[in-house]
């Protein structure tokens, strides 16, 4: 590496270690999301599958809690810091594709300024390491490109086995992989390598932990996810969502210069076929299935976060190996000049809005529900009433309730769900004693009966308390305190894909 290389380099290695601090940051004043509150419980019991997603999520929260605490901050420092090895697989899988250190810096900045990857990895959800993993996974495969050694195939298998650790999407880089052998001719020698189903029996080895889990629980977890869309629920109007919503995270002058890289690669106007044709495989593979998941059901943004590795590295090339016309250019140039200030004014931004909601003057916006924003003082206050009546659990309708219960309340409170138990498999359950005494349940305030009155001998209301996020009442919760159940204190009705 020359001096030049080597100051390019230093400097993408500064911008990103700035990033990363201003994620702790934002960790650490920023309150608890509800899914990252249940996924925290599932750390406290480390097991190989969950209800809803591979283990991954759960030991990265459990290695940040292992070193600073169970708080904000300890359930997102390691999923942040988990960017440093992303951004140098990013940056060494483009410098290898491309040729080229301008490429390579552009590609892992580009990346780090995503809101994919910015709140990706601060808000700490399944698609955090996946991430991670397909980055890792672009630079095993330009490593087996670039050297032509089969051993790097263990590393491929490797990145690919944590993918699938991650989440069930990961799946699709088998067909992405496969499609680039045979789309390239001087790979395809490697279809017949042994080298290639190494790499595989490797992944297939990370990934038998899930499937066990999974033999052993009626295959739960793969009916839930692999049974989202189905093919008879024929409803185009959420394909509506797919660019606008991609757009925002990927922000959109970085989202311009992916969109023109990707349509420069198409017409062959930089990299070899090899590179391009990976470029291609890694995103348009995963992407053609979300666009036909949209044809039956939602797609949520952030399930495309494996194709960004992929879409940055486009951006890039767009950025510094295409000869745009004159007016092309001047667009690429101002996307290149303020990618970077306005995605990190976009994260800021939405930082601030989550944590306090000044910028939307205190109304509802779409981050008041999902960010646990008043949930110490609403559960200091449920907490009170607990001691109160004298309640020896505390019960929730829904998983996210629960999640911040138990991470809110006082450490060894009695907190569960009393539905969806399927759920919380991987835990013990709550004691007879404690099941026994008065329980406390907490539901938000719905019009109409009581709750659970036909299943206690008494349930009586004991007061609602408010979550606020300044003057704005985000929800408001009725406390009923149920005495003498009638039956079993839990619903343990199987879940709909298990009837």
């Amino acid at each position: 590496m020359n001096p030049s290389e080597a100051r390019v380099a230093l400097n993408t290695g500064l911008a990103i270690l700035a990033l990363v601090g201003l994620r702790l940051i934002a960790a650490a004043v920023t309150p608890i999301t509800f899914d990252e509150a249940y996924y925290w419980m599932w750390s406290t019991h480390l097991a190989g599958g969950y209800y809803d997603h591979p283990p991954m999520v759960a030991v990265v929260i459990r290695l940040g809690t292992m070193i600073a605490g169970d708080t904000e901050f300890g359930v997102r420092l390691v999923s942040i810091l988990l960017a440093l090895p992303m951004s140098w697989a990013i940056y060494q899988a483009a410098a290898m594709l491309f040729g080229s250190r301008r490429v390579a810096a552009s590609s892992a900045i580009l990346l780090n300024i995503t809101l994919m990857a910015a709140v990706g990895t601060m808000i700490v959800t399944p698609d955090a390491p996946l991430l991670v993993a397909s980055s890792l996974l672009l630079f095993a495969l330009a490593k087996v490109l670039h050297t032509g050694r089969g051993v790097w195939w263990l590393a491929v298998g490797a990145a690919a086995g944590c993918a699938l650790l991650s989440k069930y999407t990961a799946l699709f880089f088998g067909p992405a992989i496969l499609l680039w052998l045979v789309a390239v001719p001087k790979l395809r020698h490697w279809l017949i390598s042994p080298w290639l189903y190494l790499g595989g029996l490797v992944a297939l080895v990370l990934f038998a932990p899930v499937i066990l889990w999974n033999a052993g629980h009626h295959w739960v977890s793969f009916v839930k996810q692999m049974g989202r869309a189905r093919i008879e629920d024929f409803r185009p109007v959420f394909i509506a969502e797919l660019i606008p919503t991609q757009i925002a995270f990927a922000t959109p002058l970085v989202w311009m210069l992916g969109a023109m890289g990707l349509y420069a690669i198409y017409r062959r106007r930089a990299g070899t076929l090899p590179a391009r044709t990976l470029v291609n495989t890694m995103f348009w593979v995963i992407v053609a299935y979300f666009v036909w998941h949209s044809l039956h059901a939602r797609v949520e943004a952030n399930w495309f976060a494996p194709v960004y590795p992929a879409f940055v590295i486009a951006a890039a090339v767009a950025a510094h190996l295409v000869d745009w016309e004159p007016r092309r250019q001047r667009l690429v140039d101002f996307c290149r000049r303020w990618a970077a200030p306005g995605g990190v004014l976009m994260f800021v931004l939405l930082v601030v809005q989550a944590d306090t909601g000044v910028l939307s003057g205190y109304r509802r916006d779409a981050t008041v529900r999902s960010v646990g924003i008043g949930w110490r003082e609403t559960a200091g206050a449920i907490e009170a009433a607990r001691a109160r009546t004298g309640a020896t659990c505390v019960l929730a309708s829904d998983y996210g309730t629960t999640g911040w219960l138990a991470f809110h309340l006082p450490k060894g409170t009695c907190v569960a769900q009393r539905n969806q138990r399927i759920r919380w498999v991987n835990m013990p359950e709550p004691d007879a004693a404690q099941l026994a005494g008065p329980l406390l349940y907490v539901r938000e305030v719905w019009p109409g009966e009581a709750p659970l009155k036909d299943m206690f001998a008494r349930v009586e209301k004991v007061g609602e308390v408010e979550r606020r996020r300044g003057p704005l009442v985000i929800e408001t919760y009725a406390l009923h305190l149920l005495e003498g159940p009638k039956g079993e204190v839990f619903d343990r009705t199987p879940p709909p894909e298990l009837q």
